[in-house]
């Protein structure tokens, strides 16, 4: 008898036994027959036993095709946390694929009849612009979030919506925000940052306040880059009254992101001051005021700078108060440059995206992101897969042909995503 039809033969017998005799490693044997098996491993998220359970949602994930989704999303709504958590992992690895491998779920443990596991610091994955997630999904990772489930499921759900940039889970993520768990709210926070609905920041402005500096901070942030200005006077109250110096350097930024004149008195106060992050922050904000009669102060601070991150935050603002040119010693260079630094490209990026909205500095990038180094490269199409116009289709795929696959791979994706956007 040929080899498949003896393993046939076996998963066919492993299925006929009775739940109360399947064992994981049945469950494993079942799975062989790839997603002919998925029927009969969504029969199984029905077994008594929790081992079971968690091994059929393993199993679903590995196979890895749309019609795993269905039982995945059954699976959220299990009565065990574990399983809850391994089938949001899951989904999201349906969409980004080698998420299990690195997603709360990959910590997991029992610990007597409970689950211990830790969140990454790192929390900047999210699917490419192009990625389009069923609603099915975002709808349960929405109910798991909002629920009266464990806490970690419930944070792990809300984590998920960010990485699907669930735009639909706004309100979940707000209900699941007013929870008495640091986790959920935090991680509500950081999805509804990614996701970027402005309408949503008003209704987090509750958390400006609240006695937890992680989740205080959060908030500050979110009010920030959601553009939440009737909450302005309140991040100044936060800055004038903070006495964590993290929070007031997220209050300073937060204020930076939302540029009013009426500000300028505290970018002033801090644009020398002695902690180099908040000085990062006035420079910022200066140069959203946009006044060009602000230049020449700040092309004085540049070059005195000594610290990385507010030189970087000058170049930043000198570039959005219009030094758009590109030689050996600009601002704007000077930002690209940092795309090769591993410890500052997560500040550069973020600075190029913001400016690349300006169509002359739009196009002052396409040189650099087709003879720069790769990192430059790559960075450069992020940035303009975010801030790009239909003139930059064409760099990008030439880009995408680029001999180095990495670089070729990022063009091709930032492509997509932007024809996606536009």
């Amino acid at each position: 008898m040929r080899p498949h039809a003896i393993a046939f033969l076996l998963v066919a017998c492993v299925s006929a036994l009775p739940a109360q005799n399947i064992r994981t490693k049945d469950v494993r044997e079942i799975a062989k027959g790839g997603s002919n098996a998925i029927p009969r491993l969504a029969e199984l998220l029905k077994n008594p036993s929790v081992d079971v359970r968690v091994e059929v949602v393993k199993q679903l994930t590995d196979i890895g095709t749309q019609r795993s989704l269905d039982p995945l999303i059954q699976a959220t709504r299990d009565n065990d946390p574990e399983v809850q958590i391994r089938a949001t992992d899951g989904l999201i690895n349906f969409y980004l694929p080698g998420y299990v491998q690195t997603g709360f779920g990959s910590s997991l443990k029992r610990v007597g009849t409970g689950i211990k596991g830790h969140f990454t610091d790192t929390n900047d994955q999210i699917i490419p612009g192009y990625v389009m997630v069923r609603p099915e999904v975002v709808a349960a990772l929405g109910a798991l979030a909002r629920s009266n489930s464990d806490f970690e499921a419930r944070a792990n759900a809300a984590r998920a919506l960010g990485v699907l940039r669930a735009k639909a889970a706004v309100p979940d993520l707000i209900e699941a925000a007013r929870s008495k768990n640091t986790d959920v709210i935090y991680e509500s926070l950081i999805a509804l940052q990614k996701i970027r609905d402005e309408s949503a920041g008003p209704r987090i402005a509750f958390l400006l306040h609240d006695f937890n500096p992680k989740v205080q901070i959060a908030a500050v942030e979110t009010t920030g880059l959601l553009q939440n200005k009737q909450d302005l006077p309140n991040l100044v109250g936060v800055l004038n009254r903070a006495r964590d110096i993290k929070v007031k350097r997220a209050a300073l930024t937060a204020i930076a992101m939302l540029p009013d004149e009426s500000s300028r008195g505290i970018y002033a106060q801090y644009l020398h001051d002695k902690d180099a992050l908040m000085r990062a922050a006035a420079a910022e904000g200066y140069g959203r005021l946009r006044n060009p009669a602000d230049v020449p102060m700040l092309e004085k601070a540049w070059p005195d700078e000594g610290k990385p991150q507010p030189r970087l935050s000058l170049a930043f603002a000198l570039v959005m108060l219009g030094k758009t040119e590109i030689s050996e010693f600009s601002p704007l260079q000077f930002l690209i440059n940092n795309l090769d630094s591993s410890a500052y490209k997560g500040e550069a990026l973020p600075f190029l995206i913001e400016l690349a909205r300006d169509k002359r500095v739009l196009q002052a990038l396409y040189t650099p992101m087709l003879n720069g180094t790769k990192d430059e490269k790559i960075g450069l199409a992020r940035v303009l897969a975010r801030s790009g116009d239909k003139t930059s289709e064409a760099p990008l795929q030439k880009l995408s042909n680029d001999p180095d696959s990495d670089v070729a791979q990022q063009g091709l994706s930032s492509l997509r995503t932007l024809q996606a956007r536009l």
